[in-house]
């Protein structure tokens, strides 16, 4: 299997866990976190150091949405990094999948806790400046929403890097349009995003956030720091692989039903109960 392929079937997985994990809870952002489903199999299917290896140091990732988090779970599973198991336990108490992501909880690969809306970018500059002080060529990915970037921190994130040169940092803006309370337009208009990043002083890429050929293309590019840190415009469809979900903004934070889940899986590909996992380190 090829790359593409291998990170294709990874992003159908990923929905299929996203789908059951929050119906399983019965509370949950299944929105954000079907469309980001793409990008995430691209990061760990091979797009970035998921685990420290050969004398190199793994990359890092902070979901600035954290809300998304169960998208991020299900691809940490995939990749070996989380036990498959405990994905039945999300959202439950005393697991370690809580519905943001806790460092306190899983302290191994979520760099700092996530949930308040804008601080995330700022934190991965933190961390982007500490690494390569400490001489690592690790890269720092972020994920923003939309929706998020309305927020004022995000902004004084986006001066920060590239005042600090940060070219080891990636930021994945997911750009689907819609929040809780409408469209970005109506709500706060961010357009034109990518015209204005550059005026920032990003070095700013805009994709379909879909197509696992264009994002594997942004995270072939070279390690060597240009100087300029990295930002993705990438235009995503909220409740992406899901028709009667797609584009939905009721979607952002409400549960589907049991037989809404049936039918989502049906669709998916995969017709069984939602709370059909696997057995740890297995696949279906």
């Amino acid at each position: 299997m090829g790359e593409k392929e291998k990170g294709a079937a990874m992003a159908t997985q990923i929905r299929r866990d996203v789908i059951r994990m929050i119906s399983s809870a019965g509370h949950g952002h299944p929105g954000g976190a079907l469309g980001a489903a793409d990008i995430l199999a691209s990061l760990y299917s091979g797009g970035m150091r998921v685990k420290d290896e050969k004398g190199k140091s793994r990359d890092r990732l902070v979901l600035s949405n954290g809300h998304i988090c169960a998208a991020w779970y299900s691809a940490l599973s995939l990749a070996g990094c989380i036990d498959r198991k405990d994905l039945n336990g999300f959202r439950k108490l005393g697991s370690p999948l809580q519905g943001h992501p806790s460092r306190k909880h899983l302290p191994d690969w979520v760099e700092t806790s996530t949930g308040p809306l804008g601080q995330g970018a700022s934190v991965a500059n933190g961390i982007a400046l500490g690494l390569r002080m400490s001489g690592s060529d690790s890269k720092v990915f972020t994920l923003v929403g939309d929706g998020e970037m309305q927020e004022g921190l995000v902004w004084e994130s986006l001066m920060t890097a590239p005042q600090y040169k940060l070219g080891n940092a990636v930021v994945f803006v997911l750009w689907n349009g819609l929040q809780i309370d409408g469209t970005v337009e109506k709500v706060k208009n961010l357009e034109p995003i990518a015209d204005r990043l550059r005026a920032f002083g990003w070095e700013t890429i805009e994709i379909d956030g879909h197509d696992i050929g264009a994002i594997q293309a942004v995270l072939d590019r070279p390690r060597k720091a240009t100087g300029k840190p990295t930002a993705v415009v990438a235009r995503t469809v909220m409740s992406k692989g899901v028709s009667f979900m797609e584009n939905d903004r009721k979607w952002h934070g409400s549960c589907l039903s049991k037989e809404q889940a049936d039918t989502a899986l049906a669709e998916l590909g995969k017709s069984a109960s939602f709370s059909d996992y696997p057995a740890a380190g297995g696949s279906k």
